[in-house]
């Protein structure tokens, strides 16, 4: 089948290579551009850097709708269009210079996390499991009907970083389904599943103000933003000692339980306590694995159970375990993490 590939980020690699192994004819790899070529740090760009170490020919419009593009998509008189971690919503004219129009391969099980961030959502919703799917394309975004679907349990304490290149793996298989669905279709009888409209969630992305925590909310919250902020927008939050010194820190890793400990009873949410878990082990919740090689944590009062973070990075510093933290930086008394502005 000639295939036009459409794809920026790493979630379409797996994908791709195994199309280019299963001998179809990648004619075109159309990837976004570079917004400023002369900056510094240049992101990086997966599609495109598989397409250059794989000999094909890459294409990089700024719109994927404007004439010329679609004269050029025209051109290469492909079977299907291939679109996955893309950025650019295709208009119905662009479908149409494709025979079999195009497959999108999205990052949830649909039409739960329409959006531009399915993982983060996923995790963020505390769902218990995630997925891909595989639709026929249609104008409206991550809206057609569903061809094949993969699913997995989620991981205990499994990131977004964790989870994503598990579903882009999950994603190959799915994609060849669905292949194999178009190759055998007559272009008029319905195909793939309609998606229950009633269903819909939105996965909208994230700003970097997004990660500041919030005490004032769940505990088990907090945790999922930790989880499925990693590792953009990140989550962090400013640590205020009593006598005056704070810092930003970044929470790279935390638990929840669903009880106040002692020491927090009746404490205002962020207030922060230097905590060892050896000695409550017998009274905290049960389903943690306390045999985990942290023991000292900080724990933070919220409007429901106690935060406890594990790994902690302070701002312009490396990553490293609270324990070791507070080697450096001792909580001698209860201290108190700054609450976003305007929270209730």
């Amino acid at each position: 089948m000639r295939i036009v590939v459409m794809g920026t980020g790493p979630f379409a690699v797996p994908t791709c290579k195994q199309l280019l192994a299963d001998g179809h004819e990648l004619t075109l790899v159309v990837t976004r551009p570079l917004v400023d070529p002369q900056a510094k740090k240049i992101p990086p760009r997966p599609v495109s850097d598989w397409a250059m170490q794989s000999g094909l020919k890459i294409f990089e419009p700024a719109s994927i709708n404007t004439r010329d593009t679609i004269d050029c998509l025209a051109s290469c008189q492909a079977d299907l269009f291939f679109v996955c971690d893309y950025g650019q919503i295709l208009k119905r004219e662009c479908l149409a210079v494709s025979r079999l129009g195009g497959i999108n391969l999205h990052g949830s099980i649909l039409p739960r996390h329409r959006g531009a961030a399915p993982v983060q959502w996923t995790l963020l919703c505390g769902d218990k499991e995630a997925g891909v799917t595989v639709i026929h394309m249609t104008p409206r975004l991550d809206a057609g009907p569903a061809l094949a679907v993969e699913r997995t349990p989620i991981l205990a304490e499994e990131t977004a970083e964790d989870l994503e290149p598990r579903l882009a793996n999950l994603g190959v298989a799915a994609t060849q389904r669905a292949i194999d669905l178009l190759s055998n279709w007559n272009g008029s009888s319905p195909l793939g599943e309609l998606q229950d409209q009633s269903l819909v969630t939105k996965a909208p992305r994230f700003a970097k103000a997004d990660g500041q925590l919030n005490f004032r909310l769940p505990a088990e919250q907090l945790v999922r933003q930790v989880r499925a902020y990693q590792p953009w927008p990140g989550t962090f939050a400013e640590l205020m000692w009593p006598e005056g010194k704070s810092m930003r820190v970044l929470i790279k890793a935390a638990r929840s339980i669903d009880a106040q400990i002692e020491q927090l009873q009746h404490a205002a949410p962020g207030t922060a306590i230097a905590f060892d878990t050896r000695a409550m082990r017998e009274t905290l919740d049960r389903s943690l694995d306390w045999t985990s090689p942290w023991q000292q944590v900080i724990a933070v009062a919220t409007s429901d159970g106690t935060f406890l973070i594990s790994r902690i990075q302070p701002a312009g510093k490396r990553e490293m375990p609270t324990e070791e933290f507070l080697r450096g930086h001792p909580l001698t008394s209860a201290a108190k993490f700054g609450l976003p502005m305007g929270s209730n």
